[in-house]
Formats: C-alpha cells, sequence, structure tokens
C-alpha cells in the first residue's frame, strides 16, 4: 500500500470514524432516555428534551475540543506538559534527539516538525501531533531518552514519522475531540460531584442524585470512547511498526525500544492519567495499561514477535529481571555499540541519474534505509556555520530568502528592493551577503534540508512578523517572469508550510477533483516544467510536455505552448492540482516525473525541482531518486 492509497484510506477512515461515533451517541442517549423513563414514565415531550439536551452537550463538547485543538501538534504536546527542545541544544541527549529527527525529516523529503521531550514522565513513550507536515510535532518522554540507544530512538522516531506521512495525526486530532465530546456526561457529573460534597438539603441531594446518573452515563461513554479507540488505533500501529523497519531496514532498534518497555518498571504508562485517557490512541506504546477490547495497542509481546518470531516471554522475564537491578542506560549503551557508519557521498552538482515515474510515486511519502542513509549524507553535508545559521532566530529569514535570490544580477537586485522595502535594508543585504559566501556554491540537494531545518525556528516567530515574511517571499519568487522555475517553487513550497503552520486546522484537506476536471492546469504546468528544462530547444520541450500530459490524461490533447506569463503561470495551477483525488495524485507524480526526465534520466537539480514541485502539492518525496529506482531495476 502507498501513500495515495494510504489516503484514500485514511478518508474512508474518517468516514467510519463518523459512523462509529453515530453508534456511540444512540448508545448514550439511549442510556439516557431509560433512566427518564424509569423516573418520570413514557412522557414524550421529556424523552424528546432528555435526547436533545444529551446530543446538544456531545456535540458541544466535540466542536469545544476540535476548537481548542485548532492550534495543532504544539497544542498537544504543551497540554501533556512538553517542553521545546531548541533548535542549538548542547546537552547530548536532547542533541541526538534532534539529529535523528532532523535526518528523518530530511530523509522523508518534509520539514522538521517541532520537538518535545515530556520531561516529569519516566515511562517510554513517544507520539506525533498535527493536522498535516507543516505543523507536525514530534515528543518523547524523558524515559524513552534516558533508556534508549540512539538504534531505539530512530526506531521509535521512524514508527511516528510513519504517523506523520501516512496521515494518521489528522485522523487522531479529529478523534481527540470526538473522545471528549462522548466523555462530556460523565466529566460533568464528576465536576457536579466534586462541588456538591458536604451538602445534607434535600436540593442538593437531588443534584448530586443527577450527577451520580451522569457518572454512570458518562462511564457507557468511555467504554464506547475506547472502543472506538481501539478500533480506529490498533491496525494503524502494527502497520507503523512495520514502516519503521522498512525505513531503517533494521529491526533491532524498535524491537529493542519495544523490549524495554516490558522490561523496565512503569513501562509505556504515562503519569497524567487523564491526559492519557484522551491521548491514548496517538501514543507510541500504551500508556494506560488496558488490554483486550480496549487496547490501542496490540499486545506487547506480539508486536516484538511480529519484528523477532524466535522472541518469547520467557526472554522478556529474563530482561525484566536483569533492568531491575540494572536499569538500561541509553547514552552508555551507545558508546559501546560505537558511532554511526558513514553516509555515502553527494552525487556530482552537474551529473545524472536514471528515472522512472512509477518507482517516483512509489517513494512518495514512504522513505527507506538508503533514504536515511542519503539523509545523513546530507545533513553532514551542510557545515556546522551554516546549521547554525538556519536554526537561529535571527539569521533563518536572510538565509531561506538568499536561497531564493536568482543568478541574474537584475533580477537579483528586484528581489533585494522586495526584501528592503518589507524587511529593512539590512535583511536584504544579509541575504545578499549570505547568497555570496555561503549558498552560491552550496550542492543542489542541500539546498531543501537546509530550508526544512530553518522551519521549526520560523514556526516560532509572531503571526505579524510572519505574515511580514511570507509577503517577502511571495515578492521575491515575483520579482521577474525570468526567476529560476526552483527559486520560484521553493518560494511557493515556504509560503504553503508556513501559511499552514499559522492555522492548522483550515488546511490538509483530502481532494476530490479527477484529472480531467483540471486539465487546462496540468498543461499549464507541463508546459512551464518542459519550457525550463529545454531551454533553447523547442522539439525537446515539447517532447517533455508531452510525456507529462499522456501519463496522466493520454484522451486529452492540448497543443503545447511555451507559457506566456513564464514560470509565473504556475500561481493559477496549484489550488487545482492540490485538490485531486488521492489516487489522481498519483499518476499527477509520475506524470511530473515523465516530464521532467522524459529522456530517461534526470539531473541533479532537476531531480531537486521535481522534489519541490511535489512538496509544493503535499507528495513528499525522499532525496534520493536513483536509489529507488534501482531497488525496483533489482527486484525485477
Amino acid at each position: 500500500m502507498n501513500f495515495f492509497e494510504r489516503q484514500a484510506r485514511a478518508r474512508r477512515t474518517s468516514t467510519w470514524l463518523v459512523v462509529l461515533l453515530s453508534l456511540a451517541v444512540a448508545g448514550i442517549v439511549a442510556m439516557v432516555d431509560a433512566v427518564v423513563w424509569a423516573v418520570v414514565g413514557p412522557h414524550p415531550q421529556a424523552l424528546a428534551w432528555a435526547t436533545a439536551a444529551t446530543v446538544g452537550v456531545i456535540a458541544l463538547g466535540s466542536l469545544y475540543r476540535i476548537a481548542t485543538l485548532r492550534g495543532g501538534g504544539d497544542r498537544v504536546a504543551r497540554q501533556l506538559g512538553g517542553t521545546a527542545v531548541a533548535e542549538d541544544t548542547h546537552d547530548l541527549q536532547l542533541r541526538r534527539l534532534r539529529n535523528v529527527v532532523e535526518e528523518m525529516a530530511i530523509a522523508s523529503g518534509v520539514p522538521v516538525p517541532k520537538i518535545y521531550v515530556l520531561e516529569l514522565e519516566s515511562g517510554i513513550n513517544a507520539f506525533a501531533a498535527g493536522y498535516s507536515v507543516s505543523d507536525a510535532v514530534v515528543a518523547v518522554t524523558r524515559g524513552a531518552l534516558d533508556r534508549l540507544n540512539r538504534d531505539e530512538l530512530q526506531g521509535v522516531i521512524a514508527h511516528e514519522f510513519s504517523h506523520i506521512l501516512n496521515g494518521d495525526m489528522r485522523l487522531n486530532v479529529r478523534l481527540m475531540g470526538v473522545v471528549f465530546g462522548i466523555l462530556m456526561i460523565g466529566v460533568i457529573g464528576r465536576r457536579i460531584l466534586e462541588f456538591g460534597r458536604g451538602t445534607r438539603d434535600r436540593s442538593a441531594l437531588l443534584v448530586l442524585g443527577i450527577a451520580l446518573v451522569a457518572i454512570v452515563v458518562g462511564s457507557a461513554g468511555t467504554f464506547f470512547a475506547r472502543m472506538i479507540k481501539a478500533g480506529v488505533s490498533r491496525s494503524r500501529e502494527t502497520l507503523a511498526d512495520a514502516s519503521a523497519v522498512q525505513f531503517t531496514r533494521q529491526s533491532a532498534g524498535i524491537a529493542g525500544a519495544l523490549k524495554k518497555i516490558g522490561g523496565v518498571a512503569g513501562g509505556s504508562r504515562l503519569e497524567r492519567r487523564d491526559d492519557a485517557e484522551e491521548v491514548s490512541h496517538m501514543l507510541f506504546g500504551d500508556g494506560l495499561g488496558l488490554s483486550g477490547l480496549f487496547a490501542t495497542h496490540p499486545p506487547l509481546l506480539r508486536r516484538i514477535q511480529a519484528l523477532e518470531p524466535g522472541f518469547d516471554a520467557d526472554a522478556l522475564a529474563r530482561l525484566q529481571a536483569r533492568w531491575r537491578t540494572s536499569p538500561p542506560d541509553g547514552l552508555q549503551e551507545d558508546i559501546a555499540l560505537g558511532v554511526v557508519p558513514a553516509a555515502p557521498p553527494l552525487p556530482q552538482p552537474g551529473g545524472s541519474m536514471p528515472l522512472v515515474p512509477q518507482t517516483v510515486a512509489a517513494q512518495v511519502a514512504q522513505p527507506q534505509d538508503d533514504d536515511y542513509a542519503r539523509a545523513r549524507a546530507l545533513a553532514s553535508g551542510i557545515d556546522d556555520g551554516l546549521h547554525a545559521l538556519a536554526v537561529h532566530r535571527d539569521t533563518a529569514m536572510p538565509l531561506l530568502l538568499g536561497l531564493l535570490l536568482d543568478a541574474d544580477a537584475a533580477v537579483r537586485g528586484r528581489q533585494q528592493a522586495e526584501i528592503a522595502a518589507r524587511l529593512g535594508a539590512d535583511v536584504a543585504t544579509e541575504a545578499a551577503r549570505l547568497r555570496r559566501t555561503h549558498l552560491q556554491a552550496l550542492h543542489p540537494m542541500l539546498r531543501l534540508p537546509l530550508a526544512a531545518m530553518a522551519f521549526p525556528v520560523l514556526r516560532r516567530r509572531a503571526r505579524r512578523d510572519l505574515a511580514v515574511f511570507l509577503e517577502t517571499v511571495r515578492a521575491v519568487a515575483h520579482a521577474d517572469g525570468r526567476i529560476s522555475l526552483f527559486a520560484y517553487c521553493l518560494g511557493r513550497l515556504l509560503d504553503v508550510q508556513l501559511r499552514e503552520a499559522l492555522d492548522p486546522g483550515r488546511h490538509m484537506r483530502f481532494g476530490r477533483r479527477k484529472p480531467t476536471e483540471v486539465k487546462h492546469a496540468f498543461a499549464t504546468l507541463f508546459a512551464v516544467v518542459a519550457h525550463a528544462g529545454n531551454p533553447g530547444d523547442p522539439a525537446g520541450a515539447r517532447r517533455a510536455y508531452l510525456a507529462g500530459m499522456q501519463r496522466v490524461l493520454p484522451d486529452v490533447h492540448i497543443a503545447y505552448a511555451p507559457p506566456g506569463g513564464g514560470v509565473l503561470a504556475l500561481d493559477a495551477v496549484w489550488a487545482p492540482l492540490d485538490a485531486l483525488d488521492p489516487l489522481a495524485k498519483q499518476a499527477t507524480v509520475e506524470a511530473i516525473a515523465a516530464a521532467v526526465g522524459h529522456d530517461g534520466r534526470v539531473s541533479v537539480a532537476e531531480s531537486e525541482l521535481l522534489r519541490t514541485i511535489c512538496g509544493v502539492l503535499h507528495c513528499p518525496l525522499p532525496p534520493d531518486l536513483a536509489q529507488v529506482t534501482a531497488r525496483r531495476a533489482g527486484a525485477a
């Protein structure tokens, strides 16, 4: 099952969630109506009022909770007591965590998510939260940092990245809102009981009786909420374990983390029980200790055996006995295991690689071990000075603007004027200086990873500052129709991702449009890509254009014509193409790959252009297109 099929499944799961919620509400209403019937008899008006009040309380509770979660992953992490990890941290454990997350993000082709640590939680656990890759956060407990070595931490983070890439996060956040509404009646009952203790008059006793009834009905809400979470979550946790193994190409890491959950005191349980109830379906390990029908995760031993078939309960008991007296220490294990293997070298900037369109679509949001190895090479290729500029509050903006500055001096002058008009002359000067001293000779494959590293610090800027920066990015990308296609697309990618981070609850909807409904948008996109990739070669541009069109719209005939507005003609295509049905997007990615690599090969610069366009369309590509082609060829 690839990325696009998983998105289609996620859309079906959202529909199934509505059905389950309706059944749960019906069950709770039936219990309330039964109580009313027992008290006042078969009184239609009373039963109607009871039904309306029950549905209203559940609906208002769900809407309220969903509204409070519009802030996305940040809101969830802070609710659980998370502390943000600074981009320039020097703490060894936090630096190790940040390195793993940054490499995972680069390998996945997405912005680096914000990282949190739940400092007061000694259990081994983690979660990813948010509506989309643009507002995603990854959080781990202090117990995970203390107990897991780098391989195990990498396995846990790979598991969480599977949830980020598969669209599970958005469903998880919505499920939090649904669960809150179902639990609302019981919460009201407990609050009334707390405030009514100690009173003895008759009216107070009546209120307390109502509170006890609400608590009993609320227990039914808890039952239904746990059943819904278990039904939605359990199979996705199994898939995330498998994806983590595929990503890291070794099962020892995630299996080791699961063994430590089963072997150390506290396991994966969270101390904040009320919060754990609400987010248990999002966690790496079971945060509540539930089993059977209510378990949101498969049994721990079964998860380990799926990774290591020979492991059994006796082996787990031996680990428990050993770690009871000498708990594991992740950093000390890292020292004993030795250093991380050397990363492969980057290809030559002017080189090319084979390209098969179908393999590109198969790679979307599905990185594997060689992508992680390539990510290490990319991360190590960004020197410490450049990394420091990317993660510093005052230099991240000039650095990204420097990436957008054009090679043509006249165009670059207009771009600097746009920057100075909005952010000041100092920022414009610094952007030009960074381009000249750091960015001009930067390997093409390092541009997107550098932007990904700067993303978390940008998200922490004030909304007003970020709005001005986005306006500047757009102005720089539109300074002249002759701006490079890559710089234009990178500017658009920054604009999309940061706008989604500003208001995550409004974005990342699953599209429903078909390719034939947006045929003119396809024609414009392929015309721009073909023209930019074949300058001075009209025949080659026409072949590239036809390669793309025939891949996605074989029965539609729109003649090739060089785009009159140049690269700026793309402004009109992003919204309709991003609204395509998930499976139509798969065909779209294959078609873009066919247009870019119509001759069967793609240059390093063209591969980065392909990744950027796919990023704008919410189809993140890992960094190494050549490796997946080689894998597919080897499998054949």
